[in-house]
């Protein structure tokens, strides 16, 4: 049986509400997505501090530029790699340009068509994925501080002293330090460690690190719960 599906975060932004509302009506009607709007460059900000899967951006408002607003979430960590997919009613290639330099994945012009912008937030969220997916990185053993890993051994150290972890709770603890600093969603790390076809819930995750950070004892807090997020 496969996991349920999860609903992707789309952050639609757009001073016209009739565009606004076609968004949300035609995305919500596909069942995959939950949507959040705001109507101008500062809601766009602060809407942004949820963490959306994706970001549908005008980029003539009020308030900020959909440029300013792309420029000020690509320099901030928490925010630098939300997709952000450009709607624009200008023709003008040296704003499309623009747009490309300072991080947009994407570029759609108005009028939209809610099935061609449905097919390319279908893209750039698997594109994004993949992305993520192939920059993760094992590293065969591993020493941060008082802690050591050993995969060919599958044994773990702490303070010089073997810890035992059962397969899991080993394989989450080898991944996360492994790619220390960079923060990984539940559902990344159930379809890193429990694959695509399993059946597992998001919770799985919660409590596998809790059992993880009850071993780490007084380093529990190596792992860090990053919220909107996931961990770290």
């Amino acid at each position: 049986m496969k996991k349920p599906i999860m609903k992707k975060k789309i952050l639609v932004v757009d001073d016209e509400k009739d565009i606004v509302d076609i968004l949300k009506y035609n995305l919500e009607r596909e069942n995959d997505f939950e949507v959040q709007t705001a109507a101008n460059g500062k809601e766009a900000l602060e809407a942004a501090e949820s963490i959306p899967d994706l970001i549908l951006l005008d980029i003539m408002m009020p308030e900020l530029s959909g440029f300013e607003v792309c420029k000020q979430l690509k320099y901030n960590p928490k925010t630098s790699r939300i997709p952000i997919i450009f709607l624009t009613a200008k023709e003008n290639e040296i704003d499309e340009i623009l747009g490309f330099e300072i991080g947009a994945d994407d570029y759609i012009n108005k009028p939209i068509s809610p099935r061609k912008v449905l097919a390319r937030i279908k893209s750039v969220i698997r594109r994004s994925n993949n992305e993520i997916e192939n920059s993760v990185k094992l590293d065969e053993n591993v020493k941060f501080e008082n802690l050591e890993i050993d995969s060919t051994s599958h044994s773990v150290k702490i303070n010089e002293k073997e810890v035992f972890f059962p397969k899991k709770e080993f394989q989450l603890l080898h991944f996360l330090i492994s790619n220390r600093g960079r923060v990984y969603s539940r559902e990344i790390l159930l379809n890193q460690l429990w694959g695509e076809n399993i059946y597992v819930v998001d919770r799985t995750v919660d409590v596998h690190v809790a059992k993880v950070r009850e071993k780490l004892g007084e380093y529990s807090d190596y792992i860090e719960t990053i919220k909107g997020l996931g961990y770290r």
